[in-house]
């Protein structure tokens, strides 16, 4: 699916995505990113969802976001919930969904000015 906005300038937003990639700004990533407004694109969970560790969650929590989308893929799963605990401990707030749902929910809530992160991965 493409997602486009006319006004990215200065803003991280998903412009597209499928099973295999997901595009901020136009520029394609095939594998798992962490996205925030203000902050650089970083390559997240490369071991995909089964392997996810407190590391990859702790990755998240430096960024400081006040709010974080964990997209799972194409389908909604759930971290096991003690590898959730770097963003509970800093006061995080999270919310899990498929990647589609969590793209589409970072775009609006980063659009509105949120301090958000994107945590997208890919099948």
């Amino acid at each position: 699916m493409k997602l486009y906005r006319d006004d990215v300038e200065g803003l991280l937003l998903v412009t597209g995505y499928d099973a295999g990639h997901v595009a901020i700004n136009r520029e394609r990533h095939e594998s798992s990113v962490l996205v925030m407004p203000g902050h650089e694109v970083t390559s997240w969970a490369k071991e995909g969802f089964d392997a996810l560790t407190d590391a990859d969650f702790a990755q998240i929590r430096d960024l400081s976001p006040a709010l974080v989308i964990i997209g799972t893929g194409s389908r909604q799963r759930f971290p096991k919930p003690v590898l959730l605990r770097p963003l509970i401990d800093a006061g995080i707030g999270f919310e899990v969904m498929d990647t589609g749902s969590a793209c589409r929910t970072y775009n609006i809530l980063a659009a509105e000015g949120r301090r958000v992160a994107a945590a997208l991965m890919l099948d």
